[in-house]
């Protein structure tokens, strides 16, 4: 739930009284009357907003710093601090000083694009988000109030984060996004252009380049660049774990499909939805177990990742039996190109072991095939 702009102004000049009061607050299902009356004390008919900022700060740990202004939507279409560094340092490589993030909403972008050199200017239509927006980053920000189909700028690189949700439900037409895709392209022709955007959306048709991040196992985004900002790539993934891994479809793809080797690993979901997952196993000196299915096959699992220990092949249905025999009684089980729940699939094994042991069924040629496997290791 948003903030009017009176709701906003009010939470930017009572916030060091809100940080205060907030530890007292525990926002859970049993406590909504006790807080409820600490809220109403301290800030009257303002109790309600201070809630939902509360409750919006703690959803931001670890995407917002602890003191800004935000609400819930806002915190969702947040970019994680270390996805916006990289979108920054692409833009910066490519020659960039100037950025106007036409969808601003509280600011989240900014800092990154200020520590890589970048002067950032940022315009919203929502004035309650750009007064948040003007407490979080100080007097000194460029903030305007500016519809993104109307850009107030001129040069530089635009920065679009188009809202992604409506009616609660996932936009997954490019038309329909807040603002379309479409409409954002014209409004900003001739100009280079980065637009943040659902990873699941169907890109073939974008002349850029295609960057998908993720963040500890987890894709956060699909960034479409125009070629100016692409560096000659059209799809490109970016791992983002302990350490950094891209991968491009510039690198070498030929890998052979092979029998199953020691390790069977799945890739990133970054490079999976990239399309990059030949890439990614050339790289790592991999096989695959099918042509067109994402596991990997190799003797060692490639440092940062994790796999299975490769025991049997068997068919599907013979997969109870397979992990009957070897004392299984929990397992972690992985499906591709096959039709099969997981968790409905785990119910009718019931397995009875104690041995944790994994699963890897996938098709391979026209067979489901079940990979019986020891429980995941990392490397």
């Amino acid at each position: 739930m948003g903030f009017s702009v009176e709701e906003a102004r009010y939470l930017a000049a009572s916030a060091d009284q809100i940080a205060q009061v907030a530890p007292e607050v525990a926002l859970t299902k049993t406590s909504v009357f006790a807080d409820r009356a600490v809220l109403d004390r301290h800030f009257g008919d303002y109790a309600r907003a201070v809630s939902v900022l509360i409750a919006s700060q703690r959803a931001a740990v670890g995407k917002l710093p602890s003191h800004w202004l935000t609400d819930d939507a806002a915190v969702q279409q947040a970019t994680p601090a270390r996805v916006a560094r990289v979108r920054a340092e692409r833009i910066a490589a490519a020659g960039a000083a100037f950025v106007h993030d036409v969808t601003c909403s509280v600011g989240s972008e900014a800092p990154a694009f200020s520590a890589a050199g970048l002067d950032w200017f940022g315009s919203d239509l929502d004035l309650a988000r750009l007064v948040m927006a003007r407490h979080n980053l100080g007097p000194d920000a460029w903030l305007a109030q500016a519809d993104a189909l109307a850009p107030v700028s001129g040069g530089g690189v635009v920065v679009a984060d188009p809202a992604r949700r409506a009616g609660g439900r996932r936009i997954t037409d490019p038309a329909k996004l807040l603002p379309p895709l479409p409409d954002l392209l014209e409004a900003c022709a001739g100009r280079e252009l980065a637009v943040k955007c659902a990873p699941g959306i169907d890109y073939s048709q974008w002349h850029g380049l295609v960057s998908v991040v993720s963040v500890d196992g987890g894709v956060k985004e699909a960034c479409l660049y125009t070629p100016g900002l692409a560096g000659g790539a059209r799809r490109e993934a970016v791992v983002l774990r302990k350490c950094e891994e891209r991968v491009t479809d510039e690198e070498p793809d030929e890998v052979a499909v092979t029998a199953p080797r020691k390790f069977i690993i799945e890739p990133d979901g970054a490079i999976v939805r990239a399309g990059l997952v030949r890439q990614w196993a050339a790289r790592h000196g991999l096989s695959m177990l099918d042509e067109h299915i994402a596991f990997t096959t190799g003797d060692d699992v490639p440092a940062g990742y994790s796999g299975f220990e490769f025991i049997e092949a068997v068919p599907l249905r013979g997969l109870k039996r397979a992990l009957a025999g070897h004392g299984a009684g929990s397992a972690e089980i992985l499906v591709r190109g096959v039709d099969v729940d997981p968790d409905q699939l785990r119910k009718k094994l019931k397995l009875r072991g104690e041995r944790q042991m994994g699963v890897v069924i996938a098709r391979i040629g026209d067979d489901a095939v079940a990979h019986v496997c020891g429980p995941r290791v990392h490397a």
